[in-house]
Parts: C-alpha cells; structure tokens; sequence
C-alpha cells in the first residue's frame, strides 16, 4: 500500500473527544461522521492529508467512531510517536492504518510524504524513515477494509 499527501501535524494526547465530540456520535455513517473529525481544533484538514502527531494519539474513551471518522474526513493514515492501545485496535479493526515513528517530529506541517507500507518506509522531503510493517494478517484486515470485511471474506 502506497500513499501519499501533505502533513497536518497536531500534538500529543490528541483523544477521541478531539477526534470525534462525543455530540456528533448518533451518527453511524462514515462521511457524516467525517464531516465532524477534529471539529474542536478548528484546523483545516483535508482528504488525502497525513495526520502526524505526538504521543498517546486516540486516548480516552473506547469509541469505534474515531477511527471511523477520519476514514469518513479521507484521511489515509495516521503517524503518531505513540497510540493508546485501544485506539489502535480500533483502527485496526475499521480498517485505519496507523503508523507509530518515534520521530514523528521531524516531519513538517505541510510537507508532502510518500509511505510505503509493505516496505515499511515514510519518504519525506529530506529524509527517509524505517517503519515498522504490519503483520500480514493485519494488513490484510487493513485492505479489506477492517475486521468485518475481512471474516466475511474469509468466508
């Protein structure tokens, strides 16, 4: 899986209450949940944008509807220094993948990357970062779409 875009970067322990206020979850569909991402931050954050953040990024609540709504904003991939673990099985099981690079810090806000994720690879505009890949079962869990989609094919 390859994917590019520009770098919106946000801070550590950016939580669920962030990602998604707990007000907009009645709803159930991705888009409409989509339109809420990030709401409290009044930051511009468009489809195709890299979300790049600090540590413990997805803390709080357990609410699928997190990572359900930054797959609903277009989002492609969340890098973070640091994930709450919930969070990250969440993301898993929505089919979000998410990224953890210690030196999330170094990318730029703005800055155009290009992930390779079966590589394991992030290409930003000066430098190359090693990533840790995914284990096959979860990547493919990731392709299918999440959890769901991937039992029912399996099928």
């Amino acid at each position: 899986m390859n994917i590019k875009g520009r770098v919106v970067k946000l801070g550590d322990n950016i939580d669920t209450d962030i990602i998604i206020p707990a007000r907009f979850l009645t709803e159930i569909d991705e888009k409409e949940l989509g339109k809420y991402a990030f709401y409290p931050l009044k930051k511009e954050i468009k489809a195709g944008d890299i979300i790049v953040a600090g540590s413990n990024f997805g803390c709080g609540s357990s609410r699928e509807h997190a990572p359900r709504a930054i797959k609903g904003r277009g989002i492609p991939v969340v890098i973070a220094k640091s994930f709450a673990r919930i969070f990250y099985r969440n993301a898993i099981n929505t089919g979000l993948p998410i990224i953890e690079l210690e030196e999330a810090d170094e990318l730029k806000d703005g800055e155009i990357i290009e992930i390779d994720i079966r590589k394991g690879i992030i290409k930003g505009e000066k430098e190359i970062f090693k990533i840790k890949s995914f284990p096959e079962f979860m990547q493919d869990i990731i392709n299918k779409g999440g959890l769901l989609r991937y039992i029912r094919r399996k099928r």
